[in-house]
């Protein structure tokens, strides 16, 4: 008999001590390999499966148990390694974290007491060598050297770290975090954490292996051992959190998670990245030079434990270290359950033989994969035992339903995780065939709704990480210098290799929602920059060419341009895009054109588009206000018109303010025969009035005073209430005569007044029946309104009983000026003041001498307040001649067939009265002067 031979393969990351212990594992004709991740083992389960056959080779960690019959080789965890199993092979891979505090003493367990039949073979970091040498003299160690080369590339932004880097962070949070940040800048990411299970790991995995990302954002676990296709390490951080409190990374610990970068023959780099600072010199020489401090002890807790009582088992548990180099590490998560559960009267009195103690022990072991940081743990373990010790079994429906209800794959990401978690406790438990009847079916259900919700979250992961539009481009950039394929549809949808990523609307690009970021805009910019570059000049050509109908302005003062796709629509139709702006211009009616900014137009594009939008505006201007720009060019051969005729054009063909005491009536006769008209309340053109024509004034006016244009009402209304949201003086400007509560329109306003004042021109007339309805407001209204427009209703006499012919009015209504105040906006030369108005006529009338109450008002005056007595008609005044009682009828308010005979009449409709106003050059004025000296 040979004694078996114990060898520790050390050295750094990339010397292919994992390939070799495979390679002699399959030599032996049997064999175990411990793995410190489930994650390695399974990946190296499915490389031995292909080399072997699924016969032949067995997985066994804490979550699954696939053993065939016939296994000769097995690929596990560390903690699930079969020691009762003989082989003649057996191996342990990095054998360096027997010094790690948690999971140590498992590993220092394997190295002092795991031992193959022919050959031991143990796997790490050379930092174990002194400790080795001296608890296992025997062994033989052999060093390998690194196979490339790995150099510090110190640190770099997100956005400038190089394809096929793996970014490395310490928490579910951070890594999320950087996740979202690289797929906004870069395209994607796969996602690498200790808590995935296998299948959502390398669904993950083979996202980036398969270079559908070149980036790869994990925890520290792609540090033991998972071989990809990285040329960089980049930290995000360089503290780590061990269950305790946060500590600094060690050089080791950097070395193990920075070796990743680079396989085989091929060199790596790393670096920090993100908010992390650069890295320390010490460590920086330590990782290149693969010159580390040894290990000072390693972690061990005693194995050999005692299963007489609960409180024998404890003090075994509390035993102290052998030898000089074992140092107890954290108390494990089995061990604070067992503690916990000690204190629990109910398992006390079940755990009172060896063989339940030990099954106490078995249930504390169940590993605490959710880590809720509450006793749901130890509660379970509590359960899973009381139910082993009562009843020798656990229930299958409570397993098989505490699975089920887990069979979910709605939730966010964080959810997944959870459910996860869960089912990996619930798959430990099912894989443990001494405690269920049906064991193996259950350890299916477990696999089957854990691959369920892997996919899901692997799903989840992608959708939130990936976007495979942006990654394909800019692999495609950073791969080569030849610019990409791309194309503009006839839609105007820009497509680079493939992909849609944007619009051209107009003469600008813009990019898909999906790429808002600043840096995919800036991908996608300079992807798309091919393709606009024969796209713009032919839409520079299309605006040149198009009719003056695709074009029109917005409230905003933009110039949109309506275009066609297609050869044959008709011109207006199409996509509408806004291709410039209005400045003010030196004159209301000029004014500016500047075209909207665009890095796709240089600038004799941008001078072409100008000039013809120009052309268009000044056409535009022409033709809705052409009766303006006619009028002054007639005017320009009378010197007494110009002055009108230029006020008109400055104010875009209506200026408020009463015109009567200012121009002469042949002035007003020469004006209405260049097309203006002077009336009582404004000086405008009539055309100017039109609907088109006032949009376009209120543009031009909003335009001057930088505000967005208020909104007009429709056509063909008469009277309107004041908008709220119009400026002041916008109403005046724009042709609305101000009347009480309503607003006029005032070509109407004029044409009403005109006829009002010629019936009133001698005598208060009758109100015509339909006037209200001509103004477009309420009876009731009525009287304000016409008080706004300079006239008064004055209330008619109640005829005696077979009196004939008018009555007199019980009060005349004097000649005034409308109330209101017009505005025509800001003035240059400041307002206007009516000095040629004299004083209002009831202010030059003569005061009232006292008079009794009773006694008869002199013609011409008002009774008293309060009183209702009628003054007597004057015998020399004439009727009117609407007045005048008709055939059959006694008066136009009298009764139909003129009975007589019916009693007393009813009081007649009011009256309107606008004396007229006397010319001071009148010779009746003249005469009545010189009679009342005289």
């Amino acid at each position: 008999m040979f004694e078996p031979r114990v060898r520790a393969v050390l050295g750094p990351t990339n010397t292919g001590k994992t390939h070799l212990a495979i390679e002699r594992l399959l030599a032996h004709a049997s064999g175990i390999i411990g793995f410190p991740l489930r994650l390695l083992a399974r990946e190296n389960y499915d490389r031995m499966v292909a080399i072997k056959g699924e016969r032949q080779v067995a997985l066994i960690t804490g979550e699954e148990k696939i053993v065939p019959a016939e296994a000769k080789w097995f690929a596990c965890t560390v903690e699930a390694m079969p020691l009762d199993r003989p082989v003649e092979f057996l191996a342990v891979d990095e054998i360096q974290l027997c010094a790690d505090p948690d999971r140590g003493h498992v590993f220092t367990d394997r190295l002092l007491h795991a031992r193959g039949m022919v050959e031991t073979m143990f796997l790490g970091a050379e930092t174990i060598a002194p400790l080795l040498r001296r608890l296992v003299p025997r062994a033989e160690i052999e060093t390998r050297p690194r196979l490339s080369q790995l150099t510090y590339a110190g640190p770099a932004k997100l956005t400038r770290l190089p394809p096929r880097s793996a970014i490395v962070a310490f928490s579910a949070q951070e890594v999320y975090a950087i996740a979202e940040a690289v797929r906004r800048r870069r395209g994607g990411c796969a996602v690498v954490m200790g808590r995935l299970s296998p299948r959502t790991r390398n669904a993950q995995v083979a996202l980036y292996q398969n270079r559908e990302v070149d980036f790869l954002v994990a925890t520290d676990a792609i540090g033991m051992g998972l071989n990809m296709d990285v040329d960089h390490v980049a930290f995000a951080a360089l503290s780590k959190f061990d269950g305790q409190h946060a500590r600094p990374l060690t050089a080791q610990e950097v070395a193990q998670i920075a070796g990743r970068a680079g396989r085989g023959m091929k060199d790596g780099s790393f670096g920090t990245t993100a908010e992390c600072p650069p890295m320390p010199e010490e460590i920086v020489e330590a990782v290149e030079t693969h010159a580390f401090e040894p290990l000072q002890a390693l972690a061990w807790r005693n194995s050999d434990l005692d299963f007489t009582s609960v409180d024998a088992l404890l003090g075994s548990l509390a035993a102290p270290p052998p030898a000089p180099g074992l140092a107890k590490g954290h108390d494990a998560v089995d061990h604070i359950t067992l503690e916990a559960l000690s204190r629990d009267p109910e398992v006390r009195g079940l755990a009172d033989t060896m063989s339940r103690v030990r099954l106490l022990w078995e249930s504390c072991q169940v590993p605490d994969f959710r880590k809720l940081a509450d006793d749901s743990h130890t509660k379970l373990c509590a359960k899973i035992f009381t139910h082993l010790a009562r009843e020798g079994r656990l229930p299958r429906d409570w397993v098989a339903n505490a699975i089920t209800v887990l069979e979910r794959t709605d939730g966010d990401l964080d959810t997944l995780m959870a459910r996860i978690t869960a089912i990996r406790v619930w798959a430990y438990i099912a894989a443990r065939a001494d405690w269920l009847e049906d064991a193996a079916s259950l350890q299916a259900e477990a696999r089957r709704v854990e691959d369920l919700i892997s996919d899901a979250l692997h799903e989840t992961l992608t959708a939130r990480f990936v976007d495979r539009r942006a990654a394909h481009l800019i692999r495609k950039m950073d791969e080569s210098e030849e610019e990409l394929l791309s194309a503009v549809t006839r839609r105007g949808e820009v497509v680079v290799e493939g992909h849609p990523v944007g619009h051209v609307k107009g003469f600008s690009f813009e990019p898909d929602p999906g790429a808002v970021e600043e840096e995919e805009r800036r991908v996608v910019l300079r992807a798309a920059r091919r393709a606009l570059g024969a796209e713009i000049p032919r839409r520079v050509a299309m605006l040149e060419a198009a009719k003056d109908e695709a074009f029109a302005l917005t409230p905003n003062h933009r110039i949109t341009w309506a275009y066609s796709h297609a050869p044959n629509m008709p011109a207006g139709l199409g996509d509408i895009a806004e291709v410039a702006r209005l400045k003010p211009g030196p004159e209301p009616a000029k004014p500016q054109v500047e075209v909207l900014p665009s890095e796709f137009l240089d600038g004799a594009q941008r001078e072409r588009i100008r000039e013809r939008l120009a052309t268009w505006l000044e056409n535009h201007i022409k033709r809705e206000l052409g009766a303006v720009f006619a009028a002054e060019a007639k005017a320009a051969e009378d010197n007494t018109l110009r002055g009108p005729a230029f006020r008109l054009r400055e104010e875009l063909g209506l200026a408020m303010g009463r015109t009567v005491p200012e121009i002469r009536p042949d002035l007003r006769q020469k004006l209405k025969g260049i097309g203006i008209r002077a009336g009582r309340y404004a000086l405008f053109v009539p055309e100017a009035m039109k609907p088109r024509a006032m949009a376009l004034r209120a543009q031009l006016w909003s335009l001057l005073r930088g505000i967005e244009t208020p909104k007009l009402p429709g056509g063909g209304l008469i009277a309107i209430p004041p908008p709220e949201d119009w400026p002041r003086g916008f109403a005046e400007t724009m042709g609305w005569l101000p009347a009480g509560a309503v607003l006029l329109r005032l070509d109407v306003a004029e044409r009403i007044a005109g006829e009002l004042g010629h019936l009133t021109r001698k005598a208060p007339a009758m109100l015509p029946g339909d006037l209200a309805s001509r103004l477009g407001v309420k009876a009731e209204v009525l009287g304000q309104v016409l008080d706004a427009m300079g006239f008064r209703l004055v209330p008619a006499e109640t005829l005696e009983e077979g009196v004939f012919g008018p009555p007199c009015p019980a009060r005349i209504a004097h000649a005034r000026p409308p109330r209101q105040e017009h505005h025509r906006g800001p003035r240059r030369d400041g307002p206007r003041q009516d000095q040629n108005r004299g004083p209002r006529r009831e202010d030059r009338r003569p005061p009232r001498q006292d008079r009794p109450a009773d006694a008869p008002a002199a013609a011409g005056e008002q009774p008293p307040a309060g009183t209702d007595a009628p003054r007597p008609p004057r015998q020399d005044q004439r009727p009117h001649r609407d007045q005048r009682p008709r055939h059959g009828q006694g008066g136009k308010g009298g009764p139909p067939g003129g009975d007589r005979d019916r009693g007393p009449r009813r009081p007649r409709e009011e009256r309107v009265s606008l004396p007229p106003m006397p010319r001071p050059d009148s010779p009746f004025a003249v005469l009545a002067n010189l009679l009342k000296k005289g």
